[in-house]
Parts: C-alpha cells; sequence; structure tokens
C-alpha cells in the first residue's frame, strides 16, 4: 500500500529521465546532420 503512495514519483521520475536521454539524441542526429553537410563529398566515407 505505501508503496503505491511512490509510484508517481517513480513513473515522473522515468518520464522526465527517457524524455531528457530522447531531446538529447534528437539534438545530438541534429547537430551531426548540420555538420555533415558543411563537408565535401570526398570527405564523407558513409556515401
Amino acid at each position: 500500500m505505501i508503496a503505491m503512495l511512490h509510484a508517481p514519483y517513480v513513473i515522473g521520475s522515468y518520464v522526465v529521465t527517457l524524455g531528457g536521454i530522447a531531446l538529447y539524441t534528437v539534438g545530438m542526429f541534429a547537430r551531426a546532420r548540420k555538420a555533415a553537410k558543411r563537408l565535401p563529398n570526398e570527405e564523407r566515407p558513409w556515401s
């Protein structure tokens, strides 16, 4: 019974943590895409 009193805090912590990781990942990919556009084609080994 007491554990259920803490459930909103635990769930909220998971939401905040996973949301922060998702935002960081999206930002990191956006910066990588922006940096890749500045490279000349011969410097891009993935294309």
